[in-house]
């Protein structure tokens, strides 16, 4: 069965970066399972995902822009640290959700200490970063009706309700 909008695909895989660093991989866990044409994934990977089938083996490198983006320095934002009331150890590279303006939640990232404040980053610690995935498709399967309506996997290797 190909890999087409609305199929259930579950596959192995190493990331690295253009370095060759290993950022993340499935080894040891089980596969990744998404609802495929439903943004489970990102674009660029999800795009040469499209036609292939259980037992294909691919290496695909994404672009940031099909991935999570360029970096945008405008999401660095210098905040006192007083504005934290004394609820937080500041540390470098740490890590902790915020909500925006409209209430959407962001992870951001302590990148920077100063003596009265700290420089959060709200860029996804992967943007502006190049890809590269090794790919091994173990299952291509139709998804359910209720994982259609949710617009998620069920099940193993995906969301439990």
């Amino acid at each position: 069965m190909e890999i087409t909008k609305d199929k259930i695909v579950a596959f192995d895989y190493t990331l690295t970066d253009a370095e060759g660093r290993v950022l993340d991989t499935s080894e040891g866990r089980a596969p990744l399972a998404y609802l495929h044409g439903h943004g489970g994934i990102i674009p660029g990977l999800e795009a040469e995902l499209e036609g292939k089938q259980a037992g294909d083996a691919l290496k695909v490198t994404v672009p940031p822009e099909k991935a999570y983006g360029p970096r945008n320095d405008q999401l660095l934002n210098r905040v006192p640290k007083e504005a934290f009331a004394g609820q937080l150890e500041f540390e470098l590279g740490l890590q902790f959700p915020v909500r925006d303006q409209n209430g959407n939640q962001l992870l951001v990232t302590i990148v920077h200490i100063e003596d009265d404040a700290v420089i959060l980053d709200a860029n996804h610690p992967l943007a502006g970063v190049e890809l590269t995935f090794d790919v091994t498709i173990v299952e291509v399967r139709e998804a359910t009706a209720e994982e259609l309506e949710h617009g998620h996997v069920h099940g193993a290797g995906g969301h439990h309700h």
